[in-house]
């Protein structure tokens, strides 16, 4: 490398600046353009046969593709040249040992490049991943090693190499990630990182770890910045954080409400603020794992986080990312207290999906997992408004809502408590399961209602005969109903008729509706909403006022622009480049 482009490199490094190895805002054009191959970086100019870099060309427009970002921004250290020391195996028992310890924590505090130019520093990067890798497996196996020195060298040597700032999201505008369809954003460094977060957890783990030496360097903010870490799009990374803040969650008793707290702050933001974060999902399986060994009775505190934190996670748009999650924190609250299964259910009717029936389906699996552990008595507080979505979502016309909706009665627990409460949810259900017994367009779902009546009958045979003798009283209702406005829109006809302007304005001639027949199939069909016909404005009649005085109906016109009309006078047409004359026979 020229002294040339060393200089560049070092002025670029002091323009971007940042606290603990993190680069300002302003530090990303010049990644990208490092990355794409721009003069005065440090990478060698791209071979001419790869056309998806940017060509500069004197004059002309500059063409820049979307380039996907792979890697996060460091502070690459100066001197990278690192010397392999000594095997902490080879080294002298005691002060020896220690102080080479401590040296190769130091020596893997060195940052590499592995975005711009990855094939730089090959050896030295080399080097640095032994040695990760020997001091894994050094305090895996050993004891007694985990000193007092050690501490600060660790969590300084962790805290250097992964605090840091995030790549931009190649998903800024929060739309929803499938894991099936989309591929994730790699961390481009992760051969380092990886060992990093596996000598953190070691650590952690170990036998010999005092965590009253500890909490001296692992602090608020410490988590705090593991935490942003969170919101990484490297799915490997993810997993070794979640796994790591909650070794920390269990090792440090006076972190844990803070820990609550500041992933309470991330769950808010993510909600009312960005609708973006790759690690909810991570955050909801701690929380599971946290749910689960709360003590009783439960802490107001953690009560609210239920009613204000998880249940509006069910609005955001990403809901698939992190359901499953989410789902299993829900069940855990109302394992350890059933008095909250009312509130819950209730905003879960509130928050129910109105146009999206995939999100709709996660909402009828959650609602199951709910009444498997819900109690007969909290049933019955809810069983009116939760039927009543029921058969909405056995209505649906979309059939895998339907499908999962009708899918309730093969549930042997939901149906003792329907068996219990027979003669309050047969009426509410009756009308959609029938209905849909003959109109929907489904034979899948034609059999499951089939299926679902026949229990309902088999239940109490007298109930039912009266659901359904109520339900064509209903219908009866209905029909007299439609009748009845059919009958006034002859009559509101009639008194027209006898204006004197009524044969200038065009009438529908199909007054009066016929109503539908008698037959029960289609009478089941939706009443139709009639209105009178409106008549269309250039029928409507001339209002006179006065004598000779008549008032038109006139369009509105435009207001004039200067600009407009001054291009219009000044446009000439192209007749006068055209070769052939144009033909008066055609004009």
């Amino acid at each position: 490398m020229s002294n040339k482009h060393k200089k560049d490199k070092e002025s670029v490094k002091k323009e971007k600046g940042g606290r603990n190895g993190k680069d300002g805002p302003e530090g990303g054009d010049e990644a990208n353009k490092s990355a794409g191959g721009s003069p005065g970086g440090s990478s060698p100019p791209p071979p001419p046969t790869l056309i998806n870099k940017i060509k500069y060309q004197p004059g002309g427009p500059v063409i820049k593709k979307d380039k996907r970002q792979s890697s996060s921004r460091f502070n690459i250290s100066k001197n990278r040249e690192l010397q392999k020391l000594q095997l902490l195996t080879e080294a002298q028992q005691g002060n020896e040992r220690e102080e080479l310890f401590v040296q190769k924590l130091r020596q893997c505090c060195v940052l590499f490049d592995f975005e711009a130019d990855p094939l730089s520093d090959l050896k030295w990067k080399e080097v640095k991943r032994g040695a990760l890798h020997e001091m894994v497996e050094y305090v895996t196996k050993n004891r007694f090693v985990i000193t007092e020195p050690i501490y600060p060298e660790a969590v300084n040597m962790f805290a250097v190499n992964l605090f840091r700032t995030l790549p931009p999201s190649s998903n800024p505008n929060g739309a929803e990630f499938d894991p099936e369809e989309d591929e994730p954003t790699l961390e481009a460094a992760w051969p380092h990182l990886q060992l990093v977060y596996e000598f953190f957890l070691r650590l952690l783990e170990s036998q010999d770890f005092q965590p009253n030496i500890a909490k001296r360097y692992i602090d608020h903010k410490f988590v705090l910045q593991l935490l942003e870490l969170f919101d990484s799009e490297d799915p490997r990374e993810r997993d070794f954080l979640k796994t790591t803040l909650h070794r920390i969650y269990g090792k440090f008793l006076g972190l844990r409400a803070y820990i609550r707290k500041q992933i309470n702050n991330v769950f808010y933001r993510f909600i009312y603020e960005t609708e973006h974060h790759n690690g909810i999902a991570e955050l909801l399986e701690i929380l599971g794992s946290i749910i689960n060994g709360f003590a009783l009775p439960l802490k107001e505190e953690h009560k609210v986080f239920l009613l204000k934190v998880l249940l509006p996670l069910h609005k955001a748009k990403s809901l698939s990312v992190y359901h499953p999650q989410l789902a299993y924190c829900v069940v855990q609250f109302l394992e350890k207290d059933a008095s909250l299964t009312e509130p819950v259910i209730r905003n879960l009717l509130k928050f129910w999906p109105k146009t999206h029936s995939p999100k709709e389906v996660m909402f009828l699996n959650e609602l199951e997992e709910i009444l498997d552990v819900i109690e007969p008595a909290e049933f019955q507080k809810v069983m009116d408004p939760l039927f009543r979505q029921l058969a909405k979502c056995v209505s649906s016309p979309h059939f895998q809502v339907a499908e999962r909706a009708l899918y309730y009665w093969n549930n042997e627990y939901i149906m003792s408590l329907i068996s219990d409460n027979y003669s309050v949810i047969l009426p509410i259900m009756y009308p959609a399961l029938y209905r849909n017994s003959r109109n929907h367009w489904n034979k899948t779902i034609h059999g499951l209602i089939y299926n679902a009546l026949k229990l309902f009958m088999e239940m109490n045979q007298k109930v039912f005969d009266e659901c359904t003798q109520l339900y064509y009283q209903d219908r009866q209702k209905e029909r007299k109903v439609l009748k009845d406005r059919n009958e006034a829109w002859v009559r509101v006809e009639a008194l027209a008729m006898r204006h004197p302007g009524y044969s200038s304005v065009n009438i529908d001639t199909n007054y009066p509706y016929t109503l539908p027949p008698d037959d029960e199939a289609d009478a089941d069909q939706t009443p139709l909403v009639f209105e009178k016909p409106k008549p269309k404005l250039s029928e409507v009649p001339k209002t006179t006022t006065g004598k000779n005085k008549t008032l038109l109906r006139r369009k509105s016109e435009l207001p004039q622009d200067s600009y407009t009309m001054r291009a219009l006078s000044d446009h000439k047409r192209a007749d006068e480049y055209l070769v052939t004359p144009p033909d008066p026979n055609n004009c």
